[in-house]
């Protein structure tokens, strides 16, 4: 059975300056939940991660209402993963983008950028853009914990399509790839996935991006703007996705490519 998660930053000392056997202590938000809430206690096993792949094994050695006592039982530095899954996730209503984040923070996505597409209903704009950000990091954090991860994904400042198009060159230039998940897609992701291993002799692109639009779908405009700065559209499958699912169904997809199933 896999421990429960906290980040680090509420523990003293610093995780990066921990040697095994150190007793340190876990206060804060997160040491209030491990105790209150979690009503974890001595002889109890707990991990505590940095986000960046850092994994304190930690045994308990006590607790009172709002902090944790732990040993450090084991110091693991993990690697990280590869290739590196960036979604581009555009804006939409309801929730359905912040759904789209923590079903991918699950499954095992690295990176977020928040794409203001122009079919997008929901806009950020000034402090709003802010406060947008910090949401959707809230849920990757949380979605991490949840899924015992030790890297918690990155979550970018928000682009448009312009800055979309920029960044994607960028990507390409270093031998990245961009799909765009799109529904009048010629060619099925698990097909290009499949053409690419091929000529890289089995091997993946060390960073591939995911490109989902908004629940209206992403524009002919927009999409050749997209294709032209590098961006291939991919399908997946019969069935029409939504806004919330289409990421995560490709990046497992991704994933079983790269062998992590």
């Amino acid at each position: 059975m896999t421990l429960p998660v906290f980040l680090s930053e509420d523990l003293t000392p610093s995780i990066d300056t921990l040697s095994v056997g150190e007793t340190v202590t876990l206060a804060g938000a997160e040491g209030r939940h491990a105790a209150s809430v979690r009503r974890i206690g001595a002889g109890e096993w707990v991990d505590v991660v940095d986000g960046f792949g850092l994994r304190a094994t930690c045994e308990v050695s006590g607790s009172d209402k709002s902090s944790l006592s732990l040993v450090v039982r084991e110091l693991v530095q993990e690697e990280a993963p590869r290739p590196e899954i960036v979604l581009v996730q555009a804006l939409a209503k309801g929730g359905r983008d912040e759904a789209a984040v923590e079903i991918c923070t699950e499954i095992g996505i690295d990176r977020v950028i928040p794409w203001a597409s122009q079919r997008a209903i929901v806009q950020w704009k000034g402090p709003k853009a802010d406060k947008g950000r910090a949401k959707w990091e809230g849920v990757a954090r949380a979605a991490a914990k949840q899924s015992r991860r030790a890297f918690v994904p990155v979550v970018e400042e928000v682009k448009d399509s312009s800055d979309l198009a920029t960044w994607i060159c960028d990507l390409t230039d270093e031998a990245g790839v961009a799909f765009v998940c799109h529904e009048e897609a010629t060619v099925s992701l698990g097909v290009a996935l499949a053409r690419i291993q091929q000529a890289c002799g089995g091997a993946l692109p060390a960073r591939i991006a995911l490109i989902v639009g908004p629940e209206g779908g992403i524009g002919e405009h927009e999409t050749a703007r997209l294709v032209d700065a590098g961006a291939s559209t991919i399908g997946l499958g019969d069935n029409v996705l939504r806004s919330s699912t289409a990421g995560a169904v490709a990046l497992t997809l991704i994933r079983a490519a790269a062998g992590k199933y």
